[in-house]
């Protein structure tokens, strides 16, 4: 069973009360375990975390390539300023897709340009917690077809 890192970024441990109106009011736990349920559904494994400290984030994405086949990555407000983990994201040799529950382009212009999108592997925006169910199907597809 393929195994996919899940990692959410700053503040997101906040999601069902930060914003709901921007972010919705589902909390991070059901997210993940619906995620859980879905991709083990399709024969797929997802370890999910989450920090507030870019270090921890970059620690899990390195150790991710000895055991994951990919990594499904919500930077939060990291992906606007961490060149840090961009490139951490450039040295990996593990696919990653960035995915955003908001559409970045439709937000404040300070929020429009990710760092770290630049050096994942594609970039899901705007479509809610469906962008991390795309981000999965696309990452076993690769797997399915050989790429890496």
């Amino acid at each position: 069973m393929p195994r996919f890192l899940v990692l959410q970024g700053p503040n997101l441990n906040l999601l069902g009360r930060r914003e709901p109106a921007v972010y919705g009011s589902r909390d991070l736990a059901t997210l993940e375990r619906e995620l859980g349920e879905w991709a083990a559904a399709r024969g797929l494994e997802v370890a999910c975390r989450q920090s507030n400290h870019e270090g921890e984030l970059i620690a899990a994405l390195q150790s991710a390539a000895s055991d994951c086949a990919g990594v499904v990555f919500n930077p939060g407000g990291f992906s606007h300023s961490s060149v840090a983990l961009r490139d951490c994201l450039a040295a990996l040799a593990l696919p990653v897709v960035e995915v955003h529950l908001t559409n970045l382009h439709a937000r404040e212009p300070w929020r429009q340009h990710s760092l770290t999108g630049g050096a994942a592997r594609g970039v899901i925006s705007g479509l809610g917690e469906a962008g991390y169910r795309l981000a999965l199907l696309y990452l076993a597809g690769g797997l399915a077809n050989g790429a890496r």
